[in-house]
């Protein structure tokens, strides 16, 4: 169970990996205060670097068990190492350099072809990280839009075995917060219900799915705006018009797009006056 600023720290460096290259035991990992901050959308640089530090130390401390490692020898059926093998301070420029034990590298690799998947600002502005799993467990069900699954499981998901033994402590301090960030920040919406066996609710329900995406813009050249228009209508309104914008769809039969603009504008005015 990392925290979240060893989690901000992991998800900086991962973002520096070149997916398709070969990731390599002498590849060093630079990370500034104020890229992390960046990254996850922080106003405030004070205590920036010392904060860095103090996470990326934690992440040194840190050791991960795997299990069965090598395919190939089976014999080994477990193997403990260390996320960080060295850190180098330049507080001069609020900036460490971080290497990565030999024995972690590989899953480093793999994890960073992931994110190619869920776009790296969609975790990085999470206040939890509880929200950052539940994200990602999220992607990995995609194809589905729907999961159901045992609370036990989930719980243990979240490392939280020992914990929150009432459900409604789980839901208030976990699954809700969660929720509420990803459907906040993300690129996916995500509802849940439960399951009850008897009396004792037994599995959670998820539905999720992507965000309506922005439509892309046409590039309209000038010729094609002259041909697609209407009699009396604007270059502006043309180009509103083709590109499904929301004035567009607005305007009432013969009103032109600066009309509609305008009448928009005066609605939102009077909306804010009544509030």
């Amino acid at each position: 169970m990392l925290t979240l600023a060893e989690q901000r720290v992991l998800l900086a460096c991962i973002a520096q990996i070149d997916s398709k290259a070969v990731l390599t035991e002498n590849y060093r990992f630079e990370v500034t205060a104020s890229g992390v901050a960046d990254l996850a959308g922080l106003d405030s640089l004070s205590n920036a670097y010392r904060d860095l530090k103090k996470a990326a130390e934690k992440l040194y401390e840190r050791s991960v068990i795997i299990d069965d490692p090598d395919p190939d020898n089976p014999q080994i059926t477990q193997r403990k190492t260390r996320w960080i093998s060295s850190i180098d301070y330049v507080p001069g420029e609020g900036k460490l350099v971080l290497s990565f034990s030999v024995g972690i590298i590989p899953y480093l690799s793999q994890l960073s072809r992931e994110f190619t998947k869920y776009k790296l600002k969609h975790v990085a502005r999470f206040e939890s990280v509880y929200s950052i799993r539940l994200y990602e467990l999220l992607v990995q069900w995609s194809s589905a839009g729907e999961r159901e699954i045992e609370v036990e499981w989930l719980k243990k998901q979240f490392q939280v075995e020992d914990k929150y033994n009432r459900l409604g402590n789980l839901k208030k301090r976990v699954i809700d917060p969660a929720i509420a960030e990803i459907n906040e920040h993300s690129n996916l919406w995500v509802t849940y219900g439960q399951r009850k066996a008897g009396r004792e609710v037994t599995h959670f329900q998820f539905q999720f799915g992507l965000k309506d995406q922005p439509k892309e813009r046409k590039h309209l050249s000038d010729e094609e705006i002259t041909r697609q228009a209407r009699p009396g209508e604007t270059k502006a309104a043309v180009i509103a018009r083709l590109n499904g914008t929301s004035i567009a769809e607005f305007a009432k039969p013969g009103e032109t797009f600066d009309q509609a603009l305008e009448r928009k504008r005066g609605l939102a005015e009077v909306k804010k006056r009544l509030r």
